[in-house]
């Protein structure tokens, strides 16, 4: 079992529910984005998602468009995230999912790609423009080198794909809060739990929801019905609004836990 089968199944066992941020990698820079994901470990994080930055990614809002697109002005590449990995797994054991469109991981290839993902220590694999029917020599790579690839699901998703997803996925599966990009919301799709009890109907994998996730209340309803929350464009726009400030690492890891606990001051 994974670290990610593993994390998340202690958290069923004990009744608890996961906490998944989101970050894109170098920015602002590679090595803050090392010293993020510790952080937000510190913070309560159970699984990390890094994201790779493309040119041109469809799934996400105008937040992490401008992320990735500082990232790729400063060079950041595939090659490079691997590295910053291989550098957290020198403090850190937490689950890592790298999160990425499908072309940056073939053109790098993908057994060589997987065997380099299970040298550096990434748990698992979500590439969002990977349909299961396309997926067998993905998952064979991976698998051989016990990566999860991880898959979405979306509330617009009928039943029978739904369970075709449910049997290539593996780790957990991503359930789409609602049709659309990611970014922020004041409130979450109503489409959200029945989606979670119909996945829930094709597997035993555990259940994390995302998009749109960005106050305490949301992160708290998501609990109610599913596995973990996946919080992505609030912890961005973070990173941006407080770019170049020298405590912004910490202030990141405190609004992280802000969305996590609940607290009641919500950070500047």
């Amino acid at each position: 079992m994974s670290r990610i089968r593993e994390r998340l199944e202690a958290l069923r066992r004990t009744g608890r529910k996961g906490f998944i941020p989101y970050l894109t990698a170098g920015d602002p820079d590679l090595e803050t984005t090392a010293r993020l994901i510790r952080a937000l470990e510190e913070a309560g994080a159970d699984v990390i998602e890094l994201g790779i930055p493309f040119s041109d990614p469809i799934a996400d809002g105008p937040i992490i468009q401008r992320a990735a697109e500082r990232a790729l002005r400063r060079g950041t590449r595939l090659r490079d995230c691997l590295d910053i990995i291989a550098d957290v797994r020198r403090h850190s054991d937490i689950p890592i999912v790298l999160f990425s469109y499908l072309n940056p991981l073939l053109q790098f290839g993908l057994p060589r790609l997987a065997r380099e993902m299970a040298v550096v220590g990434i748990d698992g694999v979500l590439a969002t423009d990977l349909v299961p029917e396309e997926a067998e020599e993905f998952r064979q790579a991976m698998g051989a080198q016990g990566i999860e690839t991880i898959f979405l699901v979306a509330p617009t998703s009928p039943d029978e794909r739904i369970a075709t997803i449910a049997r290539s996925a593996s780790g957990f599966i991503y359930v789409v809060s609602r049709t659309g990009v990611t970014g922020t919301r004041e409130q979450l799709s109503e489409a959200m739990r029945p989606t979670v009890e119909r996945v829930r109907r094709h597997t035993d994998l555990p259940v994390a929801v995302g998009f749109g996730i960005s106050r305490p209340e949301h992160v708290r309803e998501i609990w109610r019905y599913a596995d973990a929350a996946v919080v992505g464009s609030a912890l961005v726009q973070q990173i941006e609004r407080h770019a170049g400030e020298p405590d912004l690492v910490e202030r990141v890891a405190r609004f992280a836990q802000w969305l996590k606990t609940g607290a009641a001051e919500t950070p500047d």
